[in-house]
């Protein structure tokens, strides 16, 4: 999986909304869009944030690591 759809579904299945997201992020929801939407990638600070917001590593992020 890659990131974008993996980020959108760990989003989902934590209820979260772009804009509840990127708030917890601070950053803004068209990042978040970005980031599901056309493939752009968060640095690496901010994929450290993601993962832990989901309990997730970042290789599993990545669709390095299996779910």
């Amino acid at each position: 999986m890659k990131f974008k759809s993996t980020l959108r579904e760990l989003r989902k299945m934590q209820g979260y909304t772009q804009l509840q997201l990127a708030k917890k992020l601070d950053v803004t929801d068209q990042c978040i869009r970005d980031w599901e939407n056309r493939g752009s990638e968060p640095n690496y600070e901010t994929l450290c944030r993601l993962a832990k917001i989901f309990d997730v590593t970042v290789g599993q992020l990545l669709g390095i690591e299996d779910l």
